[in-house]
């Protein structure tokens, strides 16, 4: 009759290894590990992070303030306007 699906061909000197589900624990120290590394990941590479991300924001806050001057009209110019 053929075989069936997922046994179609032969790999040889393949291993595979599979765990159980029910074997398995979804997030094993989570909290107890899991968070403190985070942050002591965190702490040690904000001074190496947060330095580009201060300057695009002042660039960008610099940035955005001289664009809005620059659309105004200046009102010396029309001053002798009727």
């Amino acid at each position: 009759m053929g075989r069936e699906f997922g046994k179609l061909s032969r790999v040889r000197h393949v291993i595979t290894y599979h765990l159980s589900p029910f074997e398995q624990r979804a997030f094993p120290h989570y909290f107890s590990k899991g968070i403190p590394n985070v942050l002591r990941r965190i702490q040690a590479s904000i001074l190496r992070a947060a330095p580009p991300f201060v300057a695009f924001y002042l660039v960008y806050t610099w940035g955005t303030e001289e664009f809005e001057k620059s659309k105004r009209k200046n009102p010396a110019a029309y001053e002798n306007d009727k």
